[in-house]
């Protein structure tokens, strides 16, 4: 079961259900969607994966639901938040494979920045992604995130090197796109 704890047009997010391990465990076993993830040459089983969901639904992780069919596609959430600086890191990932390229990766992380700078006060949410990644750092470019940084060469896949590349935004930097209208509207 998912609830709406926001929406968009695509998707919603929602509190993560631990009962779906065995599809994160697919998904993170999966080397396409795993490659593009920092823990791609870890071997994770299906036990192993519902420990970690349960600490993950503990914090600030969410679920990404397909609006339309209820269908869990992928996850983010907020690994790393530093309160007294007012910085967060995000992380995110679609694992249904056919939804990629198509705007919900997109869409959950602008509900998910919206969530970090509406709700959890962030200055500054960040993000790390490797320089073979195109199709990440051209989402993370439509939604606002600019590089802040690189690790150089900090990844070797099949005797290649690539890049670690630090991408953030600043609260600033963003427009709210969902909490700010339930706010105006609410009258609060």
């Amino acid at each position: 079961m998912y609830y709406k704890k926001l929406i968009g047009e695509k998707c919603y997010l929602s509190p993560m259900n631990v009962d779906d391990y065995e599809k994160y465990t697919e998904w993170v076993n999966d080397m396409e969607v795993a490659a593009g993830m920092l823990f791609a040459s870890k071997m994770i089983t299906s036990s192993k994966e519902k420990e970690v969901l349960e600490t993950l639904s503990r914090e600030y992780n969410f679920a990404i639901v397909d609006i339309k069919t209820d269908e869990l596609i992928g996850n983010l959430g907020f690994p790393k938040l530093d309160y007294i600086n007012r910085v967060a890191e995000v992380g995110l990932f679609i694992g249904n494979k056919e939804y990629w390229s198509k705007g919900y990766g997109q869409e959950a992380l602008n509900l998910a920045l919206d969530f970090g700078f509406s709700i959890l006060n962030m200055h500054n949410i960040y993000l790390r992604v490797y320089s073979y990644n195109k199709p990440a750092i051209s989402c993370y470019k439509k939604v606002g995130f600019k590089e802040a940084g690189r690790i150089r060469e900090a990844k070797t896949i099949a005797g290649e090197k690539y890049d670690e590349i630090i991408m953030d935004i600043l609260e600033d930097e963003y427009e709210s796109v969902y909490i700010k209208k339930i706010v105006s509207e609410k009258n609060f």
